[in-house]
Protein backbone atom coordinates (compact mmCIF):
# COMPACT_ATOMS: atom_id res chain seq x y z
CA UNK A 1 0.00 0.00 0.00
CA UNK A 2 1.28 3.11 -1.35
CA UNK A 3 0.65 7.19 -0.18
CA UNK A 4 2.78 9.90 -1.49
CA UNK A 5 4.84 11.25 1.77
CA UNK A 6 3.90 8.44 3.66
CA UNK A 7 6.14 4.77 4.15
CA UNK A 8 4.88 1.73 2.30
CA UNK A 9 3.05 -0.72 4.24
CA UNK A 10 2.96 -4.52 2.77
CA UNK A 11 1.94 -7.33 4.09
CA UNK A 12 1.26 -11.24 2.74
CA UNK A 13 -2.78 -12.84 3.06
CA UNK A 14 -3.86 -15.99 2.25
CA UNK A 15 -7.03 -14.70 0.29
CA UNK A 16 -7.54 -11.74 -1.58
CA UNK A 17 -10.63 -10.82 0.11
CA UNK A 18 -8.31 -10.58 3.69
CA UNK A 19 -5.75 -8.51 2.02
CA UNK A 20 -8.50 -6.33 0.40
CA UNK A 21 -10.20 -5.70 3.27
CA UNK A 22 -6.80 -4.67 5.71
CA UNK A 23 -5.93 -2.06 2.55
CA UNK A 24 -9.29 -0.37 3.25
CA UNK A 25 -8.95 -0.37 6.60
CA UNK A 26 -5.48 1.44 6.36
CA UNK A 27 -7.00 3.78 3.95
CA UNK A 28 -10.32 4.65 6.19
CA UNK A 29 -7.27 5.27 8.98
CA UNK A 30 -5.30 7.29 7.08
CA UNK A 31 -8.24 9.24 5.73
CA UNK A 32 -9.64 9.83 9.04
CA UNK A 33 -6.34 10.55 10.66
CA UNK A 34 -4.04 11.38 8.07
CA UNK A 35 -1.28 8.71 9.01
CA UNK A 36 -0.54 5.66 8.79
CA UNK A 37 -1.57 3.36 12.23
CA UNK A 38 1.32 1.20 13.40
CA UNK A 39 -0.74 -2.21 12.69
CA UNK A 40 2.07 -5.38 13.70
CA UNK A 41 1.12 -5.76 17.39
CA UNK A 42 -2.43 -6.28 16.48
CA UNK A 43 -1.68 -8.30 13.42
CA UNK A 44 1.44 -10.92 15.74
CA UNK A 45 -1.43 -10.65 18.77
CA UNK A 46 -4.18 -13.39 18.99
CA UNK A 47 -6.94 -12.64 21.70
CA UNK A 48 -6.15 -15.48 23.27
CA UNK A 49 -2.93 -13.34 24.16
CA UNK A 50 -4.91 -10.58 24.89
CA UNK A 51 -7.40 -12.37 27.44
CA UNK A 52 -3.81 -14.16 29.01
CA UNK A 53 -2.38 -11.18 29.97
CA UNK A 54 -6.14 -8.73 30.89
CA UNK A 55 -6.54 -12.27 33.31
CA UNK A 56 -3.47 -11.75 34.59
CA UNK A 57 -2.91 -7.77 34.94
CA UNK A 58 -6.87 -6.88 35.12
CA UNK A 59 -8.54 -9.30 36.56
CA UNK A 60 -6.52 -9.98 39.92
CA UNK A 61 -7.25 -6.31 40.77
CA UNK A 62 -11.55 -7.09 40.92
CA UNK A 63 -13.43 -7.95 43.36
CA UNK A 64 -14.93 -10.27 41.24
CA UNK A 65 -11.63 -11.79 40.36
CA UNK A 66 -11.75 -15.34 41.24
CA UNK A 67 -15.15 -15.68 38.94
CA UNK A 68 -13.55 -13.53 35.72
CA UNK A 69 -10.59 -15.35 36.02
CA UNK A 70 -12.39 -18.78 35.47
CA UNK A 71 -14.67 -17.38 33.01
CA UNK A 72 -11.55 -16.07 31.17
CA UNK A 73 -10.22 -19.59 31.45
CA UNK A 74 -12.97 -20.99 29.85
CA UNK A 75 -13.16 -19.11 26.66
CA UNK A 76 -9.25 -19.39 26.03
CA UNK A 77 -10.19 -23.15 25.50
CA UNK A 78 -12.33 -22.19 22.72
CA UNK A 79 -10.99 -21.76 18.47
CA UNK A 80 -12.48 -18.19 18.42
CA UNK A 81 -8.81 -17.42 20.49
CA UNK A 82 -6.36 -18.25 17.87
CA UNK A 83 -7.55 -15.57 15.76
CA UNK A 84 -5.12 -12.31 16.12
CA UNK A 85 -6.39 -9.24 16.70
CA UNK A 86 -6.81 -7.71 13.13
CA UNK A 87 -8.52 -10.57 11.55
CA UNK A 88 -10.89 -11.04 14.55
CA UNK A 89 -14.44 -10.25 13.37
CA UNK A 90 -17.83 -9.15 14.37
CA UNK A 91 -19.05 -12.47 12.44
CA UNK A 92 -16.58 -14.63 14.62
CA UNK A 93 -17.60 -13.28 18.12
CA UNK A 94 -21.30 -13.46 16.43
CA UNK A 95 -21.07 -17.32 16.00
CA UNK A 96 -19.22 -17.74 19.21
CA UNK A 97 -22.43 -16.58 21.01
CA UNK A 98 -24.77 -18.58 18.89
CA UNK A 99 -22.23 -21.43 19.37
CA UNK A 100 -22.53 -21.00 23.37
CA UNK A 101 -26.19 -20.34 23.27
CA UNK A 102 -26.48 -23.95 22.66
CA UNK A 103 -24.98 -24.90 26.34
CA UNK A 104 -25.12 -22.20 28.39
CA UNK A 105 -27.65 -19.10 29.42
CA UNK A 106 -27.98 -16.16 27.75
CA UNK A 107 -26.97 -14.35 31.17
CA UNK A 108 -23.60 -16.44 31.21
CA UNK A 109 -23.34 -15.43 27.25
CA UNK A 110 -23.36 -11.79 27.60
CA UNK A 111 -21.14 -12.06 30.16
CA UNK A 112 -18.35 -13.65 27.99
CA UNK A 113 -19.26 -10.97 25.99
CA UNK A 114 -18.91 -8.51 28.07
CA UNK A 115 -15.19 -9.78 29.47
CA UNK A 116 -13.89 -9.68 25.89
CA UNK A 117 -14.92 -6.47 25.02
CA UNK A 118 -13.21 -4.81 28.05
CA UNK A 119 -10.51 -7.03 27.50
CA UNK A 120 -9.97 -5.59 23.83
CA UNK A 121 -10.69 -2.33 24.91
CA UNK A 122 -8.36 -2.21 27.79
CA UNK A 123 -5.40 -3.75 24.66
CA UNK A 124 -6.29 -0.49 22.17
CA UNK A 125 -6.00 1.93 25.08
CA UNK A 126 -3.00 0.61 27.15
CA UNK A 127 -0.89 -1.73 25.15
CA UNK A 128 -0.69 -0.53 22.14
CA UNK A 129 -2.75 -2.87 19.86
CA UNK A 130 -4.37 -0.97 16.92
CA UNK A 131 -7.63 -1.72 15.97
CA UNK A 132 -10.05 1.05 14.26
CA UNK A 133 -12.94 -0.12 16.08
CA UNK A 134 -13.86 -2.91 18.91
CA UNK A 135 -15.32 -5.51 16.91
CA UNK A 136 -17.16 -7.43 20.12
CA UNK A 137 -19.15 -4.03 20.51
CA UNK A 138 -20.91 -4.83 17.37
CA UNK A 139 -22.32 -8.10 18.02
CA UNK A 140 -25.92 -8.53 19.58
CA UNK A 141 -26.31 -9.23 22.51
CA UNK A 142 -28.74 -12.08 23.67
CA UNK A 143 -31.73 -10.88 25.64
CA UNK A 144 -31.08 -11.01 28.84
CA UNK A 145 -33.50 -13.53 30.87
CA UNK A 146 -36.23 -11.71 33.02
CA UNK A 147 -35.24 -11.75 36.94
CA UNK A 148 -36.63 -14.86 38.51
CA UNK A 149 -40.00 -15.07 40.52
CA UNK A 150 -39.30 -18.67 42.46
CA UNK A 151 -40.01 -18.25 45.99
CA UNK A 152 -40.97 -21.22 49.00
CA UNK A 153 -44.23 -22.62 48.58
CA UNK A 154 -46.07 -24.65 51.42
CA UNK A 155 -43.65 -26.53 53.63
CA UNK A 156 -40.73 -26.38 50.90
CA UNK A 157 -38.74 -24.68 53.71
CA UNK A 158 -39.25 -27.35 56.54
CA UNK A 159 -38.60 -30.17 54.10
CA UNK A 160 -35.17 -27.99 53.17
CA UNK A 161 -34.11 -27.71 57.08
CA UNK A 162 -35.05 -30.99 57.80
CA UNK A 163 -33.31 -33.06 55.56
CA UNK A 164 -30.40 -30.45 56.01
CA UNK A 165 -30.47 -31.81 59.70
CA UNK A 166 -30.52 -34.75 58.15
CA UNK A 167 -27.31 -34.76 55.87
CA UNK A 168 -24.03 -34.23 57.06
CA UNK A 169 -22.75 -30.66 56.34
CA UNK A 170 -23.73 -29.24 59.69
CA UNK A 171 -23.18 -25.30 58.66
CA UNK A 172 -26.07 -26.05 55.90
CA UNK A 173 -29.68 -25.40 58.06
CA UNK A 174 -27.91 -22.36 59.95
CA UNK A 175 -26.84 -21.36 56.27
CA UNK A 176 -30.61 -21.59 55.11
CA UNK A 177 -32.36 -19.94 57.86
CA UNK A 178 -30.26 -16.55 57.60
CA UNK A 179 -30.41 -16.45 54.50
CA UNK A 180 -34.28 -16.08 54.63
CA UNK A 181 -33.96 -14.05 57.75
CA UNK A 182 -31.35 -11.55 56.38
CA UNK A 183 -31.40 -11.58 52.56
CA UNK A 184 -28.07 -11.62 53.00
CA UNK A 185 -26.23 -13.00 49.36
CA UNK A 186 -23.92 -16.47 49.45
CA UNK A 187 -21.06 -14.01 49.53
CA UNK A 188 -21.95 -12.00 52.15
CA UNK A 189 -22.62 -14.62 54.74
CA UNK A 190 -19.52 -16.82 54.29
CA UNK A 191 -17.54 -13.56 54.64
CA UNK A 192 -18.90 -12.76 58.06
CA UNK A 193 -16.94 -12.81 60.74
CA UNK A 194 -18.13 -12.81 65.11
CA UNK A 195 -16.09 -8.91 65.01
CA UNK A 196 -18.75 -7.95 62.65
CA UNK A 197 -21.79 -9.12 64.57
CA UNK A 198 -23.51 -7.66 67.23
CA UNK A 199 -25.57 -10.10 69.00
CA UNK A 200 -26.92 -7.65 72.03
CA UNK A 201 -27.55 -4.55 69.06
CA UNK A 202 -28.93 -7.27 67.10
CA UNK A 203 -26.88 -5.95 64.00
CA UNK A 204 -24.40 -7.78 61.23
CA UNK A 205 -21.69 -5.16 59.78
CA UNK A 206 -21.05 -6.19 56.22
CA UNK A 207 -17.52 -4.10 55.17
CA UNK A 208 -17.58 -4.72 51.98
CA UNK A 209 -20.63 -5.50 49.64
CA UNK A 210 -21.29 -6.10 45.70
CA UNK A 211 -22.38 -2.81 45.01
CA UNK A 212 -19.33 -1.56 47.02
CA UNK A 213 -20.55 -0.36 50.03
CA UNK A 214 -20.70 -1.29 53.73
CA UNK A 215 -24.33 -2.39 55.34
CA UNK A 216 -25.61 -2.88 58.59
CA UNK A 217 -28.20 -5.67 58.35
CA UNK A 218 -30.78 -5.53 61.19
CA UNK A 219 -31.28 -9.41 62.88
CA UNK A 220 -34.09 -10.66 63.55
CA UNK A 221 -35.24 -13.10 66.89
CA UNK A 222 -34.66 -16.08 64.94
CA UNK A 223 -31.59 -14.81 63.15
CA UNK A 224 -29.84 -14.05 66.63
CA UNK A 225 -30.99 -17.34 67.92
CA UNK A 226 -29.54 -19.31 64.88
CA UNK A 227 -26.15 -17.17 65.48
CA UNK A 228 -25.97 -18.02 68.93
CA UNK A 229 -25.75 -21.53 67.79
CA UNK A 230 -23.36 -21.66 65.87
CA UNK A 231 -21.10 -19.32 68.57
CA UNK A 232 -18.27 -21.80 69.46
CA UNK A 233 -15.13 -19.69 69.46
CA UNK A 234 -12.91 -21.81 67.13
CA UNK A 235 -13.04 -19.57 64.26
CA UNK A 236 -12.84 -15.78 63.42
CA UNK A 237 -15.92 -16.36 60.57
CA UNK A 238 -19.23 -17.53 61.10
CA UNK A 239 -18.87 -19.72 58.64
CA UNK A 240 -15.52 -21.31 57.51
CA UNK A 241 -17.09 -23.25 54.24
CA UNK A 242 -15.69 -22.69 50.83
CA UNK A 243 -18.16 -21.09 47.96
CA UNK A 244 -17.94 -24.23 45.67
CA UNK A 245 -18.38 -26.39 48.93
CA UNK A 246 -21.55 -24.90 49.85
CA UNK A 247 -22.54 -24.67 45.94
CA UNK A 248 -22.24 -28.54 46.55
CA UNK A 249 -23.84 -29.32 49.69
CA UNK A 250 -27.25 -26.99 48.24
CA UNK A 251 -27.27 -28.90 44.77
CA UNK A 252 -27.21 -32.28 46.64
CA UNK A 253 -29.84 -30.95 49.48
CA UNK A 254 -32.13 -29.82 46.75
CA UNK A 255 -32.00 -33.33 44.68
CA UNK A 256 -32.14 -35.24 48.22
CA UNK A 257 -35.58 -32.72 48.82
CA UNK A 258 -36.67 -33.17 44.91
CA UNK A 259 -36.87 -28.86 44.69
CA UNK A 260 -34.04 -29.10 41.21
CA UNK A 261 -35.66 -25.51 40.27
CA UNK A 262 -35.04 -24.03 43.77
CA UNK A 263 -31.59 -21.76 43.48
CA UNK A 264 -29.87 -20.39 46.43
CA UNK A 265 -29.79 -17.02 45.77
CA UNK A 266 -33.75 -17.86 45.69
CA UNK A 267 -33.92 -17.44 49.24
CA UNK A 268 -32.74 -13.92 49.18
CA UNK A 269 -35.90 -13.42 46.95
CA UNK A 270 -37.95 -14.79 49.63
CA UNK A 271 -36.56 -13.08 52.44
CA UNK A 272 -36.63 -9.73 50.44
CA UNK A 273 -40.49 -10.48 49.52
CA UNK A 274 -41.15 -11.32 53.42
CA UNK A 275 -39.81 -7.43 54.24
CA UNK A 276 -42.59 -6.21 52.27
CA UNK A 277 -44.85 -8.47 53.39
CA UNK A 278 -44.17 -7.67 57.23
CA UNK A 279 -44.83 -3.51 55.92
CA UNK A 280 -41.37 -2.36 55.60
CA UNK A 281 -41.59 0.53 52.45
CA UNK A 282 -39.00 0.20 50.01
CA UNK A 283 -36.07 2.62 51.56
CA UNK A 284 -36.16 0.03 54.70
CA UNK A 285 -36.15 -2.96 52.13
CA UNK A 286 -33.25 -1.29 50.35
CA UNK A 287 -31.56 -0.54 53.60
CA UNK A 288 -31.38 -4.22 54.71
CA UNK A 289 -30.81 -5.77 51.57
CA UNK A 290 -28.18 -3.35 49.96
CA UNK A 291 -29.57 -2.26 46.93
CA UNK A 292 -28.69 1.07 45.32
CA UNK A 293 -31.02 1.30 43.00
CA UNK A 294 -34.80 1.52 44.08
CA UNK A 295 -35.54 -0.10 41.01
CA UNK A 296 -33.27 -3.08 41.38
CA UNK A 297 -36.28 -4.63 43.98
CA UNK A 298 -38.79 -5.29 41.82
CA UNK A 299 -37.60 -8.33 41.04
CA UNK A 300 -37.26 -9.29 44.36
CA UNK A 301 -40.56 -8.14 45.54
CA UNK A 302 -42.60 -11.12 43.81
CA UNK A 303 -45.60 -10.45 46.54
CA UNK A 304 -48.07 -13.40 46.30
CA UNK A 305 -51.45 -11.79 44.94
CA UNK A 306 -53.50 -14.09 47.18
CA UNK A 307 -51.81 -12.08 50.27
CA UNK A 308 -52.72 -8.89 49.05
CA UNK A 309 -55.88 -9.61 48.68
CA UNK A 310 -56.09 -10.24 52.24
CA UNK A 311 -54.98 -7.03 52.93
CA UNK A 312 -57.25 -5.51 50.20
CA UNK A 313 -60.15 -7.02 52.73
Amino acid sequence: MRRKGIAPRAKSFDTKADAERWARSLEAELDRCGALPDTRSAEKTTLAQVLERYRDTVSPTKRSSVTEIARINAILRRPICHRTMTLLSSADLATYRDERLKSVAPATVIRELNTISHAIDTARREWDIHLAQNPCKLVRRPSPPKGRTRRLEGDEEQRLLTAADKGRVPYLRPLIELAVETGMRRGELLSLTWENVDLDRRVAHLPLTKNGSSRDVPLSTRAVATLMKLRTGESAKVFTAAPNAVRLAWERLRRRVGLNDLHLHDLRHEAVSRLFEKGFNVVEVASISGHRELRMLQRYTHLRAADLAKRLG
